[in-house]
């Protein structure tokens, strides 16, 4: 099939007032990725030769992100909200350099699948001037209707515009429209703004493409796919839908949830095969996780990667910069930062290691602190292979311990630890026989004096 070429014009000019934030609406999250960032990720994967960006004045921080995901992408400014069609237009640039499709799709409507973008342009493909992505909510009210004529798209009617039997259509406009690009400039100029709010609405491309002779087709989606998000309820709702869609995917790619409704993704969360997940599992942005692994319940990943074997949890956090290398145990209530664990170590129990190396096969003890940063920067800690640390001890970076090296119970290391040395850093043990015993003897008889004086013996309300 010969190649069509593919502009595609995103909208992420839109305020958002519902959603009650200093945060752009289109920059809100979900599964760790704005929403923004989950369009352009569909564009890439609908195979877009150029991307428009639209957004709003004095929006550097949505023209950032949008450069960051797709470098290649142009930013262009609506400088005023003139309605859907200007903001179109505001791309006129790239329009006028001509693409065989143009689709044009919204950042607030992050749900939306490659697979109804190749759907919306199979159309234009065939010859239409103008497809239109409707779908089928259980309630239309408030929605635009999609006026057909069998195959034929004849009108989007605004409720507020349609007469009752218009009104009773359940099929309603999505938003979401491909236009032929050899005619698109020209089919939006051609667009005016005759109506009440004075605007121009990017619906009037479907009679504006009939009035010059083209055929405007509807193609039919699901409703959930085109949810758009205007309010926090909303984001909430497209986060539920991401959620779904992610386990499904993980699970079809053989891991294991005991309960999925618990375990929560990023969108681009990686679990190898035979990977379990147990209950109450977050992954954040930026985790790969090898074949074989065990996640325990209640912990917490971000910018972490675990090679195969490696098991870890409950209560484990692995922060940014983490690599667990294969047969590695993470266990309970244990947090690791910046660290880099060879494989088969052990840090089983209540440690943060944070700015760390640990050779393979050491075994860090119950309460094992890598103290990193002396409130200016941060410092690095050096493990050998085959160490063993002991139980709460404390490793003050910048500090090396060799290969084979033991660490006593309870130290405090500041110095270098040489390989297969044992270092003690606590202060020696005193025992004071039968100390306890005349303690507990003194303590009673000062009570018992206490007790005896006339003062005690004072009725209360004397003493008031």
């Amino acid at each position: 099939m010969t190649h069509r070429s593919l502009l595609v014009v995103v909208l992420a000019a839109g305020e958002g007032t519902r959603m009650r934030s200093g945060t752009p609406k289109v920059l809100h999250r979900i599964a760790g990725r704005t929403m923004l960032h989950h369009v352009l990720e569909t564009v890439r994967a609908a195979g877009a030769d150029r991307v428009a960006v639209v957004v709003g004045p004095g929006r550097e921080d949505v023209a950032g992100e949008a450069r960051r995901v797709l470098p290649g992408a142009e930013v262009f400014v609506q400088e005023e909200r003139l309605g859907t069609a200007h903001a179109v237009l505001a791309a006129r640039a790239a329009l006028a350099r001509g693409a065989d499709d143009l689709l044009v799709l919204y950042a607030a409507t992050p749900l939306v699948t490659p697979a109804t973008l190749a759907a919306l342009r199979a159309p234009l493909a065939a010859g239409a001037g103008v497809a239109v992505l409707g779908f089928r909510p259980p309630d239309p009210t408030g929605y635009g209707r999609l006026v057909t004529r069998g195959d034929e798209l004849v009108a989007i009617r605004e409720e507020k515009d349609a007469d009752a039997a218009e009104r009773a259509i359940g099929f309603c406009n999505a938003g979401l429209m491909g236009l032929d690009g050899h005619q698109a400039l020209a089919l939006l100029d051609g667009i005016d703004n005759a109506n009440s709010k004075r605007e121009y609405y990017l619906t009037d491309a479907v009679e504006a493409a009939r009035a010059a002779g083209l055929s405007a087709a509807a193609v039919e989606t699901g409703a959930e796919e085109v949810a758009g998000v205007n309010s926090r309820s909303q984001l909430a709702e497209a986060e539920a839908v991401m959620q779904r869609r992610l386990r499904l995917a993980v699970m079809a790619g053989g891991a294991t949830l005991i309960a999925p409704e618990t375990v929560f993704l990023s969108a681009d969360t990686v679990l190898g095969r035979d990977v379990t997940v147990e209950p109450h599992v977050v992954f954040g942005p930026g985790v790969s996780v090898g074949d074989d692994v065990t996640i325990h319940a209640f912990s917490h990943l971000e910018g972490a990667r675990l090679d195969p074997g490696v098991t870890i949890g409950p209560y484990a956090r692995l922060r940014p910069g983490t690599h667990l290398e294969s047969g590695v145990r993470i266990g309970n209530f244990v947090e690791t930062k910046a660290a880099h664990v060879a494989a088969g170590a052990k840090i089983n129990h209540l440690s943060y290691i944070g700015d760390a190396a640990v050779g393979a096969n050491s075994n860090l003890g119950a309460g094992t602190i890598t103290c990193n940063y002396d409130g200016f920067g941060k410092h690095r800690t050096t493990i050998g292979a085959n160490a063993f640390i002991g139980v709460n001890s404390a490793l003050v970076a910048p500090v090396t311990i060799g290969a084979g090296a033991f660490v006593g119970t309870g130290a405090v290391i500041t110095e270098d630890v040489p390989a297969d040395a044992l270092a003690l850093a606590r202060a020696r043990q005193v025992v004071k026989p039968g100390w306890a015993s005349a303690f507990r003897a003194s303590k009673a008889a000062e009570k018992d004096k206490a007790q005896a004086s006339p003062q005690a013996q004072e009725p209360a309300e004397a003493k008031a």
